[in-house]
């Protein structure tokens, strides 16, 4: 199965608080840190509720 590394790129000021308790649930503390998650549908729709603040790739 493949993962997806994601990287927190732009601030969650003037954003949502849901929005920022998914960028926690993805497990990101801070902007510009990255993690690798398993690819999944639970995470590829947490990802598609902040894709304006991240940036994701598909790592093999």
């Amino acid at each position: 199965m493949s993962k997806l590394r994601i990287s927190w790129t732009k601030s969650t000021i003037g954003y949502s608080r849901d929005q920022r308790a998914t960028l926690q649930s993805l497990g990101l503390r801070r902007m510009q840190q990255t993690v690798e998650r398993e690819d999944s549908p639970i995470v590829r729709g947490m990802l598609q509720k902040v894709r304006h603040l991240v940036q994701v790739e598909v790592v093999q």
